[in-house]
């Protein structure tokens, strides 16, 4: 499709990318009361969803992923929900394994490409939920998990109608090295000492896979993706585990209207994220590239963002 014009105009203060970024992360508030669910996947490993209802009975359902060690109650997984909420869509934010409170069952966890759980979160919608129309919307991480799980299968459930991908990631390998310059020290160190903090965790109950030396020599993101990611869930190294992963490779084959939204401002983004050539050759793309935004930033009027009222009218259009 032709890629699409941006309406999007930010608060004056928040046309700064890095500003956005971090009011959005650190400060933005969101209520909304869920209820839990545990469910067990194939491997024996298990996801908690966190479920928000309509008003009414409703048989629409949209999937909200979150991004690298975000969890089901950040507000810009939970504001999109109460938002569908709103408008007659049940919601279900997922919990990647161990970003629920409790860390997983086994060694490995999550990571850009799992989409074997996504899988799995949608076929438990379909069989035990009995949604007849589900929508799926990811932010950063979470989005290039959406699209990767989109553009890999032949045969998708038929009751998926459209995506929403916001703040992707989509060539991991650019990504990683735009996280890794200068000007993203701040997010690169956060991100690590979580990402560290909580496989320190992980080491104690699986001393025989990971060494307390191997976690020592974690510096980097990249150290952390080639000691731990890469390793635990099948890749050689860090650079396999980003060219298997990244979605950029399976935009041409998605046949589900996928709504890509990457502001041109996103420090974690580099230049391969922009697909425009995959979107004005695939008429199932549409791609919004917002002048501003940051990562994750989109702030809007009465705390809804502009990526969560474009997700719902995209849903609408193509229901």
């Amino acid at each position: 499709m032709p890629i699409l014009d941006s309406t999007y105009k930010p608060p004056f203060f928040f046309k700064n990318g890095f500003v956005a970024t971090v009011y959005s992360g650190l400060f933005r508030k969101v209520a909304l009361q869920q209820v839990r669910e545990r469910i067990t996947l194939s491997d024996g490993d298990f996801l908690d969803l966190d479920w928000s209802f309509s008003k009414e009975k409703a048989t629409e359902l949209i999937i909200l992923l979150h991004g690298l060690e975000g969890h089901a109650q950040r507000p810009y997984v939970t504001a999109a929900a109460k938002l569908f909420n709103g408008n007659g869509v049940d919601a279900v934010c997922v919990n990647f394994r161990g970003c629920s409170g409790e860390d997983n069952l086994l060694y490995r966890s999550y990571h850009s490409g799992a989409t074997d759980d996504l899988e799995a979160v949608v076929t438990h919608a379909i069989s035990n939920k009995n949604y007849s129309k589900i929508y799926l919307k990811g932010i950063s991480l979470g989005g290039n998990l959406i699209l990767k799980y989109l553009g890999e299968r032949n045969n998708l459930p038929q009751e998926i109608k459209a995506a929403i991908a916001v703040s992707v990631p989509c060539y991991l390998y650019g990504s990683a090295k735009e996280l890794h310059a200068f000007k993203n020290t701040l997010f690169h160190d956060r991100f690590k000492r979580h990402l560290v903090n909580r496989l320190k965790i992980k080491q104690k109950k699986f001393t025989n896979e990971l060494s307390a030396e191997a976690i020592a020599s974690i510096k980097t993101l990249y150290d952390f993706d080639n000691v731990y990611t890469a390793k635990a869930h099948g890749f050689k190294n860090a650079e396999a585990y980003y060219e298997a992963c990244s979605s950029l490779q399976f935009l041409p084959n998605i046949k589900t209207p996928t709504l890509i939204i990457n502001a041109l401002n996103d420090s974690f983004l580099s230049p391969e994220c922009y697909p425009v050539k995959e979107a004005k050759n695939n008429p199932n793309l549409y791609l919004e590239m917002p002048k501003h935004g940051g990562h994750m930033g989109f702030i809007a009027k009465h705390n809804c963002y502009y990526n969560e009222k474009r997700a719902l009218e995209f849903i609408k259009e193509h229901a």
